[in-house]
């Protein structure tokens, strides 16, 4: 299909889901090229004319972060001065979204120091999945659209029969009830949720403490926004299978998948993990517990609904 005055651009972090975007969408990537000098700055190229065009940058902020995250500061600026009508950002990970509060003092909220960054660079839209905090939507005067990752998590497990009241819908935290009760409603199941204690002392740890619902004899699925170190979701399946649950799958929208990460799923009792594709995963690096789901049809019929200023509520249905 030919969509007019609509160009989609990647950067460094994810080219392999923009080309799927674009494939989906029918379209050519723009051209850019993005080269990171021996000293550490960055460089940006735009090689077609922008003028007049709304233009879609794909870009998530995961590791290099900053890089990352430089590389779309510099590439809205490029097609600011070059005429582009409007700059929106497809990021589907948000980095820095940890940082949403003060939980102590002298603590920065990071996530709102992004949300200023990319709109002072001139950014008009952000279209993001699963922001680890739902308030940081506010964190923005300009119009942000936040997309779901539990449809199509649903998706993945009605179409294995994983419904109904055989299984359970786990949280691994307090804080991620509502997740859990949003895919628990697709799936047509109770749900469960972990109470645990971070450590104070120690960053990317926390001990599971007490397990609130029925697991016993269950097949339990964990769904989180995003994991780490995998420490949290692998402490979790450890203690549903210690508490009776059958099986342990476990889920997330964002595979940061960092330091012991891979290490610990697979010691874990995780059956299986599903993720989505919102960071890049290599593929040495998918282990057989791993199992991609790809964003890609959801971000372009996004982009696609926002061009066309048609509404994104039927994207935060399950199939």
């Amino acid at each position: 299909m030919s969509y007019v005055n609509l160009m989609l651009f990647s950067l460094s972090s994810n080219e392999e889901l923009a080309r799927k975007v674009a494939d989906t969408m029918g379209i050519s990537l723009g051209k850019s090229t993005v080269r990171h000098f021996s000293d550490g700055e960055i460089q940006v190229n735009i090689e077609e004319s922008v003028r007049g065009m709304e233009v879609y940058i794909l870009q998530s902020t995961s590791s290099p972060v900053n890089d990352n995250l430089m590389e779309i500061l510099i590439m809205v600026d490029a097609l600011k001065r070059a005429s582009a009508e409007s700059v929106n950002i497809v990021m589907p990970y948000y980095g820095y979204a940890r940082q949403d509060r003060k939980a102590r003092a002298r603590e920065p909220i990071t996530s709102k120091l992004v949300a200023n960054m990319l709109e002072v660079a001139g950014v008009d839209r952000l279209l993001t999945i699963d922001l680890h905090a739902s308030q940081i939507q506010g964190f923005f005067d300009i119009p942000v659209d936040h997309l779901l990752g539990a449809p199509l998590i649903a998706d993945y497990f009605e179409r294995r029969g994983m419904t109904g009241s055989d299984y359970v819908v786990v949280s691994p935290d307090h804080g991620g009830v509502t997740r859990a009760r949003k895919l628990a409603e697709f799936l047509k199941t109770p749900i469960a949720i972990i109470d645990k204690r971070r450590s104070v002392d120690k960053m990317n740890t926390s001990e599971v403490m007490n397990i609130i619902g029925k697991v016993d004899g269950k097949t339990c699925i964990l769904i989180d926004d995003m994991i780490d170190t995998a420490g949290t979701i692998c402490h979790a399946a450890d203690a549903l299978e210690a508490a009776g649950a059958v099986d342990v799958y476990a889920s997330c929208t964002h595979p940061v998948l960092s330091g012991p990460a891979m290490d610990n799923i697979q010691k874990s009792a995780i059956k299986k993990l599903i993720v989505l594709d919102t960071i890049y995963t290599p593929e040495d690096r998918l282990i057989d517990k791993i199992e991609q789901i790809s964003i890609a049809d959801l971000l372009a019929d996004a982009i696609v609904r926002i061009h066309e200023k048609r509404p994104l509520s039927p994207l935060f249905e399950s199939k």
